[in-house]
């Protein structure tokens, strides 16, 4: 039974693919700031252990691969912040704000990583999900975007560091998510493609032998291992 650690589990991406890997036999440790929202949503998966906490804390980074054990297959690193919603100019962006949205989409993701590395056998994989906004400078998406920006280089070198282990940034593309949503206050997002659909290209990737690198998951979804 492979073992893996998805983190922001309890909505979103990351829930939809916790799902499917369940479904496949997969046991999984997941968290999310919200306990009993991740409890509600992970309740009924098999072999799915919940864990709420911060992923800035370190004691619940340890916590998650204390949970894993000794042998752990995949770590996705999903959770992230957008930061303000609605997304200020950087000229006026709060810079307490912008070090919490580094913390949690930069730092906390990469100490996840130290920690689970020595756990990852060869042929492991990690997945660090990321986003258009890392290489388009959209207007008022300074901090997220430049967060992500910071992450894809920061998994770059981690795969170049660690050949023997698949190592990817993958942007799911828009979804309709919670998240999106803060990011547009107000408007209407249903015309966003749900994040079930952003899976399989997701699934491509942890099942499959692709080189280490950057992918989108609509391009990667259903081609050749």
């Amino acid at each position: 039974m492979p073992v893996g650690i998805v983190t922001g589990g309890s909505r979103g991406l990351g829930l939809a693919l916790t799902r499917a890997l369940a479904q496949r036999g997969w046991r999984l440790v997941v968290d999310a700031r919200g306990r009993d929202v991740l409890k509600e949503a992970t309740g009924g998966l098999d072999g799915v252990r919940a864990i709420p906490g911060d992923l800035a804390d370190p004691e619940h980074r340890q916590a998650l691969v204390e949970a894993a054990g000794e042998r752990i297959d995949l770590l996705v690193n999903n959770a992230s912040l957008l930061g303000p919603s609605p997304q200020p100019a950087l000229v006026d962006y709060p810079l307490a704000q912008l070090r919490r949205v580094y913390e949690v989409n930069l730092v906390a993701p990469l100490a996840l990583a130290q920690l689970a590395l020595p756990r990852l056998g060869p042929g492991a994989a990690i997945l660090d999900v990321t986003s258009d906004a890392a290489v388009e400078p959209y207007e008022g998406w300074g901090g997220y975007g430049s967060s992500k920006a910071a992450l894809e280089q920061l998994t770059a070198i981690l795969a170049a560091e660690h050949p023997r282990l698949r190592i990817y940034s993958v942007d799911p593309g828009d979804m309709r998510t919670q998240m999106h949503q803060d990011a547009f206050p107000g408007e209407d997002i249903s015309d966003r493609p749900e994040p079930e659909e952003s899976v399989p290209g997701l699934l491509a990737l942890i099942e499959g032998s692709q080189p280490s690198g950057r992918y989108r998951a609509s391009e990667i979804a259903g081609s050749d291992p």
